[in-house]
């Protein structure tokens, strides 16, 4: 090979072919002169220059040996190649039971399917389409990792479901309004995040943004913990403190599991959020405080205020805006985005080895119902990077619990059902992408998009 040939090759995308018929993998080679072609005839040589060359797609035989005859070594070959390099793009080709074949191929992770015997113009259009959306996924994740996630809200909180898009909006266009803002929502749904974002969309950013878990402290702490104390007012005070509502000064407090204050402490909030003014424990002079308060509980406030644990005039006060969250399992797509962002977040901090999730990972977490919500999944996925051995997180590394499934009551809402979870979880482990959903699902384009429409589901 000559100077000029060398720079070529050096230059030119990797193909890598694996074929064990010698006659079809010269054809194959002389064909792609667009490519560096790399030919191998079995499942070890081509790790090996999977390893050593890093090929952006590889077309495979599924009939390789010493199984010839059937797909087991093919199969082997390609969960090895989606293990090593996941965004490699694989397209698989064969004789055998193709249809089957092409199902479990796509499902296993494969970019498309090809059958025997091979013409060489067409699949020659598969790779180039194949290179094509490599180069554009490779972009994308570098444009991502230089300007973060480009699917977030309020600036941190990641998201594609139009029901947390929309708490989002609501959130934005109160934030500016000198009003109380009551978070209403399961634990794990992202309530403190949300008042972050809140506090930093408003006039108040430039303050201190104050957090506290009413029920994470003792009631008779709670009272000092508020609005402070004098020196003296109580054994240990050898010094006057200030409180979480003087602390949050020209900025914003977030009172969390608000429906834990105890009803004498009640009336004391009261006082502060219509008078403005507090007065710290020991102490008898007024001080002026110019905070906002938002809180939040998963409590049912109205339950407590008919049964008189919670005092109505304090409710009215704290809930001038109320804005209600969606558990996880109501917004559909964003367990598996939300997965995804976890595992990049947790990969770089733990393991650098994980690169993504294996199919049946994702199937995992958009099937499951997600009772802790996005705490839950967070930990899940934390847990998941920290224990995976291989480059994929599969799932068993998730350690989801059995359980026995259910029986439908009503047979034609439960087949609704079973028909949107499996076409969400579809187009969560394509990312949206149509085609590879419809292949996916053993469908062609416009059935899955009549489905779509039948169920009101975005890509």
């Amino acid at each position: 090979m000559n100077a000029e040939t060398k720079i070529k090759a050096d230059v030119l995308p990797k193909l890598l072919v694996i074929e064990d018929d010698e006659g079809l993998s010269r054809q194959l080679r002389w064909a792609y002169e667009d490519y560096e072609v790399l030919v191998a005839p079995d499942r070890a040589t081509a790790i090996d220059l999977l390893r050593s060359a890093e090929p952006d797609v590889v077309t495979l035989d599924l009939g390789l040996p010493p199984d010839p005859d059937g797909v087991t070594e093919g199969f082997a070959t390609l969960e090895a190649i989606l293990s090593l390099k996941p965004a490699t793009k694989v397209i698989v080709a064969s004789g055998h039971g193709a249809q089957e074949s092409a199902l479990r191929a796509i499902a296993s992770g494969a970019y498309d399917f090809y059958r025997k015997p091979v013409d060489i113009d067409q699949l020659g259009l598969i790779v180039r389409r194949a290179f094509q959306l490599h180069a554009l996924e490779s972009e994308n994740r570098r444009l991502e990792e230089r300007s973060g996630d480009d699917r977030t809200v309020l600036g941190t909180m990641v998201t594609s479901a139009p029901e947390m898009t929309k708490v989002a909006r609501t959130i934005e266009r109160v934030a500016n309004a000198d009003v109380s803002v009551m978070l209403l929502g399961a634990s794990g749904t992202g309530k403190e995040l949300l008042a972050r974002g809140l506090h930093d969309a408003s006039a108040r950013r430039g303050g201190a943004f104050v957090a506290i878990n009413c029920a994470a402290i003792p009631e008779t702490l709670l009272e000092a913990e508020l609005f402070g104390h004098e020196k003296g007012a109580f054994t240990g005070a050898i010094r006057t403190t200030e409180g979480k509502i003087e602390l949050a000064q020209g900025g914003t407090l977030f009172l969390d599991e608000v429906g834990d204050i105890p009803l004498p402490l009640q009336a004391k909030l009261l006082r502060f959020l219509q008078e403005r003014v507090i007065e710290r424990i020991g102490g008898r002079k007024e001080v002026a405080v110019d905070t906002r308060i938002v809180c939040a509980t998963h409590r049912n406030l109205e339950e407590m205020i008919a049964e008189g644990s919670f005092r109505d005039d304090l409710y009215y006060r704290l809930a001038e805006i109320v804005v209600r969250i969606p558990a996880l399992a109501e917004r559909p797509g964003d367990a598996t985005l939300l997965a995804k962002h976890f595992l990049n977040r947790f990969a770089r901090e733990m393991n650098p080895a994980v690169k993504g999730f294996a199919p049946a990972a994702l199937a995992a977490i958009d099937g499951w119902a997600w009772p802790g919500n996005v705490r839950e999944l967070e930990n899940r996925v934390k847990r998941a990077v920290i224990m995976a051995d291989g480059k994929l997180v599969v799932p068993e590394d998730l350690d989801f619990p059995k359980v026995e499934d259910a029986l439908p009551v009503n047979l034609k809402a439960a087949r609704e059902e079973t028909d949107r979870k499996v076409i969400r979880g579809a187009l969560g482990r394509t990312e949206g992408n149509i085609s590879a959903a419809a292949k996916l699902l053993g469908i062609s384009r416009p059935t899955l998009y009549d489905l779509m429409k039948q169920y009101d589901l975005q890509p």
